[in-house]
């Protein structure tokens, strides 16, 4: 679903009102489309199996996987079922399959409670997420944007998004994390949204 479309204006109206460079950028890009998938597990389920593969190989992968899974689809009771020879066997990497049963064996027993995740602040949401194997930082930063909508998400470590600000404001290197934390101070409390325009600059949104 769409993050609701007067968040949206309120925040390139805000942006463009505080900095000038990105209101050039969010002229030229247009309105935002940034959209929420609230199924929380499947996020985090395809971004382990996207890791450091394509698009189209991951696309396969969770296609033969679903394939695999009872009929009730892709949740922790069902993949809990599968042996490590039938996730190996959809295309998973040992250490995808060992972190794809780590997941799914947290949120069985609510260590990772997702059905109240979104009640968190955003640093409480990351420390719950971070346990999991082969979930990192980025990875909870973009399951806030994308699973939990939220609007004020930096995700300093994300290279689109620094290559972006680079190029956006003519930089002559990548900014480093505390240069860019300083320069969108004033994007606040709509930095994911901010984000999400400097990721359309080089015409890729991850995950949306």
């Amino acid at each position: 679903m769409a993050i609701q479309s007067n968040h949206h204006h309120t925040a390139t109206r805000h942006l463009a009102r505080k900095d000038p460079v990105l209101k050039q950028l969010i002229r030229a890009v247009g309105p935002c489309t940034l959209t929420v998938n609230a199924d929380h597990f499947g996020v985090l389920a395809q971004s382990i199996i996207s890791q450091q593969i394509s698009g189209k190989a991951a696309q396969a992968i969770a296609a033969r996987l679903l394939k695999t899974l009872p009929r009730s689809g892709l949740n922790p009771t069902g993949l809990l079922r599968l042996t490590e020879d039938q996730m190996r066997a959809a295309g998973l990497s040992a250490n995808k399959a060992r972190s794809l049963r780590d997941l799914a064996e947290k949120v069985k027993t609510r260590a990772v409670p997702l059905r109240r995740l979104y009640e968190m602040e955003d640093e409480d949401v990351i420390a719950r997420l971070i346990p999991i194997r082969g979930i990192g930082r980025w990875t909870a930063e973009m399951f806030l944007i994308f699973s939990l909508g939220r609007l004020d998400v930096l995700p300093v470590d994300d290279f689109g998004l620094r290559t972006g600000v680079r190029d956006v404001y003519s930089l002559p290197d990548i900014p480093d994390k505390k240069s860019l934390i300083d320069r969108a101070e004033p994007w606040r409390p709509y930095r994911s949204i901010a984000t999400w325009y400097f990721w359309r600059s080089r015409g890729f949104v991850p995950q949306s």
